[in-house]
Formats: structure tokens, C-alpha cells, sequence
């Protein structure tokens, strides 16, 4: 047996491959986004390019399922290689994509790719630690996050400015070449018994991909594209809803379902599947809304606008990994109820901010919601990976993301379709976001610039009212739904590089009002 040094060392190059797989999903919308005005301008297509995003969007959400399904049958190594394969290659097609309809399928691509590495570097983060050491790993993918959300529009505008757009998608190549070296060469998975992966169940993977492209396509594009009572939202919503009772058919009739039952029967899965749906919800607040308030009510450059945002993305991994000194002794769920209570708090709190008032004001409120959600959602994610063995917790943990990424997309329609009718109310009749954002483009066009600002405000006010909302949702699922213990599985630490190798027999919980962890049955 090596020693718990060595064993570090040897995680040492699996943990930086994680760090950079993150990487490519956490930077890859926040880098394009600065360069839509050049690759608008090189390939045409103005008024589908929201498919740039849309489209990978939906690839990474419907694919979260299968994925994690997947690593728990074959193992995490071969589904992070193909996913990280399948992202290269729709980041090369992605750059020399001839025409926007082009770029658009091979974001797709980059999605499908995308939905590999978000799920499985997440569940490898948790066999690859012991209980104990878990939000070490979870901390650094968080400080991943944050710092991508910060580094990419620097980045995307640096390269949008002094090089091809192409270079945006290139880049990912050698960075991902780097990761993919890494985890064919030092990370290690024990060998498993054949016999106990049952039949893949393909027919519930093409119908749930199906199933939620379609919904998903509805909500991306339903009051925005389309009406919402319009013929093409009542045929996608309608066939969404016909595709989602054949996958209910044939996941009851599959051997091993990509969604199994089990995922909503546990009641601390169930829960936290809920919480981080209504996570998804709020977080359309801050990300969408808080950089067009800032710029027309607060007047500020989109640079100067970015940064009162981004102070969330700061204290959220600070906070996160400063979590585990209070679930250790609170426990899971009371932990989340103070950062979830909290954010509720101050989600409400926004609309009292003063007319026009301060950059400051709004970005101390951004600080502290970073710090309660992430108080918040790692307590969550580590808990309910935490109550289940090898086998389920790639399916486990993607179904947390999995409904995290609806709450957003749902998120996005809901408070679209709000914001745009205070605005339409406030403007007589003719707003949305939209021709806000165009009127910020020619602030010289605005006939009335202290109405729109107040429009916005009222707008954006009741936004946070609704995120506020949400985290209320979030907070009574925990109170009612969620066991104030997890059943956590006990576990051995993995040892020479080799993930998930040992999982203990018996259950252990995570008591609140003690003052560690229970050591778990050896």
C-alpha cells in the first residue's frame, strides 16, 4: 500500500485533467459571446445566431442523462475520453465553419461533447476523494467556474480584437489535447465485473435526447422566435409531451434505464433534484438580467457592468469551500437551508436598492447572494453523492445537473416573458429586452432615456422578486422533502491513482449537532 503522500501525488495529474476539462465547458459560452459582432460580421445569419448558444445549450442538457448513465456502466475513463474527443472535434469543425448554419451544427457537436465533461468530471471529483477531502476538489472546480466566468469575455475580446474569431474555438485544441493526455495516462479505473452491466439501453437514450431537444427547443425559442400560442410552439410543446410518455413507457420496460426509477423514489435525491431546479430558476436573475440594469440604469460600460457580476462568481468558491465546516456540524440539509435562506434574503432585498443608486450597491448584493449559494448548492451536491455507491453516482449526479440546467432554461422563458410585459406596461405598449439592448447600441435613438431607465428598473425589480421566489421553492422542498440526515455510504479513500476502487458496505449518517463526520465501518 502507497502512502496517503504518494496517493496524492499520483491524484496530483488526474485532478489538474478535471481542472482543465472544466475548463473548456465553463469557458466556452462566456468567450463566444464577446465575438458575435465579428462572427456576425464574417458569416452573416444575424437573426439565428442565439442558436450558437441555444444550440449547445440543448446538447449538453438532454445529453447529461445518458452520460451519466454511461460512466456508470462502462466507467467514467471511456466516457470522459469520447466526451472530450467529440468536444475537440466540433471546436476544429467550429472553426472553419463556412456560413452561421454551419456553426451552429458543430456547436451542437461541441455540446454533445460538452455534456460528458460537465457530468463526469463531477462524478469523478467524488470517487476520486474520500467524504472528508470532497470539497477540496469541488472548491477547485468551483474556483474553475469563477474564474472562467472572468478570464473568458477578457479573453474572447482579446481575440475578437486582435485575431481571427476563429482562434476562439482553436484554442480549445491544445488545452483539451493537454487534459486528454492526462486521463489516458494517469487516471485509473479497477477493472469490473462484465457481468454486471446489464443491456445499454439505447431505445431510452434516443428517446430522452428526443424528448428534450423538443421541450427544450420550445422554451428557447417560444417568445422570442415565436409566440407562445403560436402553431410552432403548440406543435413542439405537443410533441414534446407525446415523446416524454414513450420515454416514460420505455424506461418502465428497460432493464437499465438511462433515468431510473430510483432517482425520484430516494427522497434525498428527489429533494435535492428540486432545490437545484429552483437553482437553475433564480440564477437567470443575476446572469441575464443584472448586465442590462446595469448598463442602462446605472449607466455603466459594459466592462464596469460585467464586474458587478462577477463578484458573485468570487465569494461563491470561497464560500463553498468554507461549507464543510458548517454541514459538519449542521449537517447536509440544515447547511443548505442557511445559504438557500439567505439568498432569499437578499434576492428580495434588490428592488429596495435606491433609484438610480451605485455601482456598489448592487455588487454588495451580488457578493453576499455568491456566498450563500454557494453555502448552498456544494453541501447539496456532495451530500446526495455522498448517499450512493460507485455504480449509481454517475447517474445520480447528472441527474442534479441535469434538472439544474431546466431550472435555468425554464428560468430564461419565465422571466423573459415577465420582464418583457413590464417593459411593454411601462412603454406603452411597444418594449422588451431586446430593443433596450438595441437602443444601448445608439443611446442617440432614445427619446425618452430616463422612461426607459425607469421601465428596466421596474422590469429587472421584478425579476428578483421572482428569484426570490424561487429560492423560497428551493427552501420548503428542503424543510418538507429532504431527510434532515443523508444516508451516507461509508468509503475507503482511493489509493495509487485509482478512482472509486473501495466503497464500504454500510450506511452511515451525517448527524446534525455533531462535531465530525461519522467514521465509516472499515
Amino acid at each position: 500500500m502507497r502512502s496517503g503522500t504518494d496517493g496524492g501525488r499520483r491524484r496530483g495529474p488526474v485532478v489538474a485533467a478535471l481542472m482543465l476539462a472544466m475548463a473548456l465547458a465553463a469557458l466556452d459560452s462566456t468567450i463566444v459571446s464577446t465575438a458575435i459582432p465579428q462572427i456576425v460580421g464574417d458569416l452573416g445569419g444575424f437573426s439565428v445566431f442565439s442558436w450558437l448558444f441555444s444550440g449547445y445549450l440543448l446538447a449538453v442538457t438532454v445529453t447529461l442523462p445518458i452520460y451519466g448513465k454511461l460512466s456508470d456502466t462502462f466507467g467514467r475513463k471511456p466516457v470522459l475520453i469520447a466526451g472530450s474527443i467529440l468536444f475537440l472535434i466540433g471546436s476544429a469543425l467550429c472553426a472553419v465553419a463556412w456560413n452561421m448554419g454551419a456553426l451552429i451544427a458543430f456547436r451542437v457537436v461541441q455540446g454533445l461533447g460538452g455534456g460528458a465533461l460537465q457530468g463526469t468530471v463531477q462524478t469523478l471529483a467524488a470517487d476520486l476523494y474520500p467524504l472528508k477531502e470532497r470539497p477540496k476538489i469541488q472548491a477547485k472546480l468551483s474556483t474553475v467556474w469563477a474564474a472562467s466566468s472572468i478570464a473568458g469575455p477578457a479573453l474572447g475580446g482579446l481575440i475578437a480584437a486582435y485575431a481571427d474569431w476563429r482562434w476562439i474555438f482553436l484554442i480549445n485544441l491544445p488545452i483539451g489535447a493537454v487534459a486528454l493526455w492526462l486521463i489516458v495516462r494517469h487516471l485509473h479505473e479497477p477493472e469490473r465485473e462484465a457481468v454486471t452491466r446489464g443491456r445499454t439501453d439505447w431505445a431510452g437514450a434516443l428517446a430522452v435526447f428526443a424528448c428534450g431537444g423538443v421541450l427544450l427547443t420550445a422554451l428557447v425559442q417560444g417568445g422570442v422566435a415565436w409566440g407562445w400560442l403560436s402553431a410552432p410552439s403548440l406543435a413542439l410543446f405537443t410533441g414534446g409531451l407525446l415523446l416524454a410518455a414513450a420515454v416514460v413507457v420505455i424506461e418502465r420496460r428497460a432493464a437499465e434505464p438511462i433515468i431510473p426509477g430510483w432517482v425520484w423514489r430516494r427522497r434525498t435525491i428527489a429533494a435535492v433534484n428540486l432545490a437545484l431546479g429552483a437553482l437553475g430558476l433564480l440564477m437567470v436573475a443575476p446572469t441575464i438580467f443584472l448586465p442590462t440594469y446595469a448598463q442602462s440604469v446605472l449607466g455603466l460600460a459594459p466592462i464596469a457592468a460585467g464586474f458587478v457580476l462577477s463578484v458573485m462568481t468570487l465569494s461563491w468558491p470561497v464560500s463553498a469551500a468554507l461549507s464543510q465546516h458548517v454541514y459538519r456540524r449542521l449537517g447536509f440539509r440544515d447547511t443548505a437551508l442557511i445559504g438557500i435562506g439567505g439568498a432569499a434574503l437578499f434576492l428580495f432585498a434588490f428592488p429596495f436598492l435606491p433609484y438610480p443608486g451605485q455601482a456598489w450597491q448592487p455588487a454588495l448584493i451580488m457578493l453576499l447572494l455568491g456566498a450563500a449559494l454557494g453555502l448552498f448548492q456544494l453541501p447539496l451536491i456532495v451530500g446526495v453523492q455522498s448517499t450512493v455507491g460507485w455504480s449509481e453516482r454517475g447517474t445520480a449526479t447528472a441527474s442534479i445537473l441535469f434538472c439544474r440546467q431546466i431550472g435555468q432554461t425554464l428560468g430564461a422563458a419565465l422571466f423573459g416573458a415577465i420582464a418583457n410585459g413590464v417593459l411593454t406596461s411601462r412603454l406603452g405598449g411597444a418594449g422588451s429586452l431586446d430593443s433596450v439592448a438595441h437602443a444601448l447600441e445608439d443611446p442617440a435613438s432614445i427619446a425618452d432615456p430616463e422612461r426607459l431607465r425607469r421601465a428596466v428598473d421596474s422590469a429587472v425589480d421584478t425579476v428578483y422578486v421572482g428569484a426570490g421566489c424561487a429560492a423560497v421553492l428551493a427552501l420548503l422542498v428542503l424543510v418538507f422533502v429532504a431527510p434532515r440526515r443523508f444516508p451516507v455510504i461509508g468509503a475507503k479513500a482511493p489509493e495509487n491513482g485509482e478512482v472509486g476502487a473501495l466503497e464500504g458496505a454500510e450506511n452511515t449518517e451525517l448527524a446534525p449537532r455533531q462535531g465530525h463526520l461519522n467514521r465509516p465501518a472499515e
